[in-house]
């Protein structure tokens, strides 16, 4: 091969736009939430784009969706893709690209007919967003998961994932068969908005992710004493949201002093019990979001948010608890792939940059089980989760023409 490979760009386009609709609100933002009915039907459009192709179309017990070509069921893969699920109020660029740009370099290979020493798919991971706390389809696939933890997984309004799944017809028992061999995959590329403004900023289309954070997330309750907003003098009060305003004060000393330059941390959700304008808060229930690439750095940053919680709650009468919703360690991406990222870009006449990812993915947790790497495409004013989320349509190309290559590389 001496001239680079090219999608067919006209198509991919074609397929971005389609889904784009499906889930779909009155103001613009997309709820594809995991299992959920417009999940649903984004699942089935997706099955027949595969079965279109004339593609191997295979779900596996965690209702991940592969698309395979040259497939006999003993010779190794190379994989990609990413995620159809969306958070509420989404963008429609997240996860779903690099679906459809996986689906789009395989199906460019079959038309190709290009001689493969392996077998190539493209995947739909479940449920990436972590609505039920975790990545679990790759989590599945990596045999990162037990029968407690699938148990015992539940949604923030407190619905079952074995609830959600029965729903659909599906059978959460199925989620262990998912489970892959190593020597089943010879490597793992996901292709993804960066998420950030640093590639539209510094004007560059391809970005070559070398490492991508960790994260806990964590549930936390302070629980104080309700009563009356007018009768209870300032020194007796027992107020949990107060105890929350004064932990939300020292997120920036507590980076700061334990953290690192990529540290950071959110309090993304707030509950306040019994949320009466004239009774003082009882108690509060909130989220708590601690991202690093290091993981000593984010083991320190738990201890530290935990001394924190247990001294305000002290001073303040309070009691707290916390639950852990998920954690993910930092992982650093493969040389060998990254180099291939490179390659193939600057044959496309692209020069990239190296950069780390301050979002989780799929890639995190497939590199436990294959050599794994990531391409970043540049995300128009660093927005994401949000209905202003998008890329330019030749930043696309670019990228997904790298990952076309990138792939027949490692599957050649």
């Amino acid at each position: 091969m001496n001239r680079p490979l090219r999608v067919n760009f006209e198509r991919l386009q074609a397929d971005v736009e389609t889904l784009s609709h499906i889930g779909r609100r009155a103001d613009y933002g997309l709820y594809r939430m995991a299992f959920s009915e417009a999940d649903q039907a984004a699942r089935e459009w997706f099955q027949g784009r595969i079965q279109e192709a004339g593609l191997d179309l295979y779900i596996d017990g965690a209702a991940n969706i592969h698309a395979r070509f040259n497939w006999n069921g003993e010779r190794p893969s190379v994989m990609t893709g990413s995620h159809l699920d969306t958070v509420p109020g989404a963008g429609h660029l997240d996860g779903a690209l690099g679906v459809l740009v996986g689906l789009e370099c395989v199906r460019r290979l079959k038309e190709l007919d290009l001689s493969l020493r392996y077998a190539v798919e493209a995947i739909a991971f479940t449920d990436e967003e972590g609505r039920f706390g975790g990545l679990l389809g790759s989590q599945a696939i990596s045999g990162q998961l037990t029968p407690e933890a699938i148990h015992h997984a539940r949604d923030l309004d407190g619905i079952s994932l074995s609830q959600a799944m029965t729903d659909q017809g599906l059978n959460p028992a199925d989620i262990l068969r998912a489970r892959r061999k190593p020597e089943s995959l010879i490597a793992f590329l996901e292709l993804h908005i960066e998420q950030g403004p640093v590639l539209e900023r510094q004007g560059i289309s391809v970005g070559v992710v070398e490492g991508i954070v960790g994260l806990f997330k964590w549930e936390v309750t302070l629980k104080g004493t309700a009563n009356h907003a007018g009768t209870t003098p300032m020194d007796m009060r027992q107020d949990s949201l107060q105890g929350l305003a004064e932990f939300a004060g020292e997120i920036a000393r507590i980076l700061e002093e334990n953290g690192g330059p990529r540290s950071v941390a959110t309090i993304g959700r707030v509950e306040v019990f019994p949320g009466a304008a004239n009774v003082i808060p009882g108690s509060v229930k909130f989220s708590l979001d601690v991202r690093d690439t290091e993981a000593t750095l984010l083991k320190e940053l738990a201890h530290a948010f935990r001394r924190a919680l247990s001294a305000i709650a002290r001073r303040r009468g309070l009691m707290f608890e916390f639950e852990v919703l998920s954690e993910i360690e930092p992982v650093k991406c493969d040389p060998g792939i990254m180099e291939t990222i490179f390659k193939a870009a600057r044959s496309l006449g692209v020069e990239p940059l190296q950069m780390p990812s301050g979002a989780a993915h799929d890639t995190q947790i497939m590199a436990a089980l294959t050599r794994a790497g990531m391409i970043f495409v540049p995300s128009q004013g660093g927005r994401s989760h949000s209905p202003a989320e998008w890329t330019p349509w030749e930043d696309i190309e670019t990228g997904a023409n790298v990952a076309l290559n990138t792939l027949y590389q490692l599957a050649h």
